[in-house]
């Protein structure tokens, strides 16, 4: 049995099938663990997402930003971006299955010793906690009241987490924190403007795992979503402060990157990568 961590596929179906094969992957005995942007700018989403719902529990998925856009689009919240490559799946025959598959996916998980998310943790975030606020964020998306929920979800008020928060103020510092930090000052206020790489940060910014004293800091985490992240280190990844960035850009002409997880040994794993042949658009 063999456990991985995934970044951001991004509709990149092809190099999801070449890593499937080089990790000679089997839904009977190991486990993938997607870490959200499982959709949008690359050339099939409707094909990844065919994909991983045929793998049952093999696959084990994050929602990230691309995919809430995904829910948003489909409940007439927002409309399709210039860029959009996802709505193919709203249109498509078994949207309504897949739809639903999706809001049913988790906003965090913590497998095997390791904390997953698609983007960050505020730094006043236990472990426990996390997993709390993530659990209050998937039962919105599961319930009654998704278009509700969905037509409150955007926005970057508030920039801080309080304990005090509630409604969709509540909320959508939950979905921020975990779909779209990448800066934010040692209180935890976040900044959503840049996307440039951890050595560019904003003034009296940090990336969110440099945080000292983060309540986190202990856990290991593996996350997706900031693939400039790469480019500090010239493609090279590893632990960054116990948080493993795993979005290597496949969608931009990158690799696909997974992290074989050794469960003998706590935060330990073996990188695999494949390239991708295809990039976005500039500017996507």
């Amino acid at each position: 049995m063999s456990l991985y961590c995934i970044g951001d596929l991004q509709g990149c179906l092809a190099p999801f099938e070449r890593l499937l094969a080089k990790i000679d992957f089997s839904p009977s005995r190991d486990t993938l663990y997607l870490l959200g942007d499982l959709v949008n700018r690359g050339p099939d989403s409707l094909g990844v997402l065919r994909r991983l719902t045929a793998l049952g529990d093999a696959a084990q998925c994050l929602l990230g930003n691309h995919d809430l856009h995904l829910l948003a689009l489909s409940q007439g919240v927002r409309k399709p971006g210039r860029h959009d490559t996802i709505q193919p799946i709203v249109q498509a025959s078994d949207a309504a299955q897949l739809l639903d598959w999706v809001r049913h996916r988790a906003m965090a998980l913590h497998r095997h010793g390791w904390l997953m998310v698609h983007a960050g943790v505020l730094p006043q975030w236990s472990l426990a906690q996390t997993l709390a606020l993530a659990f209050e964020v998937e039962q919105a998306l599961r319930g009654p009241d998704l278009k509700g929920f969905l037509s409150t979800m955007y926005g970057n008020a508030p920039s801080q987490w309080s304990d005090s928060l509630q409604g969709p103020d509540r909320l959508r510092v939950i979905v921020n924190g975990l779909t779209r930090l990448r800066f934010c000052t040692p209180e935890g206020d976040m900044e959503f403007t840049s996307t440039e790489s951890a050595g560019h940060a904003p003034e009296g910014y940090l990336p969110w795992f440099d945080v000292p004293g983060r309540a986190t800091q202990g856990t290991p985490i593996a996350f997706g979503h900031w693939s400039t992240l790469a480019t500090d280190t010239g493609g090279v990844i590893g632990l960054r402060h116990n948080a493993l960035p795993l979005d290597t850009g496949c969608v931009w002409g990158g690799c696909l990157t997974a992290a074989r997880l050794d469960e003998t040994r706590a935060g330990a794993f073996e990188l695999i990568q494949v390239k991708c042949e295809q990039a976005a658009r500039p500017g996507a």
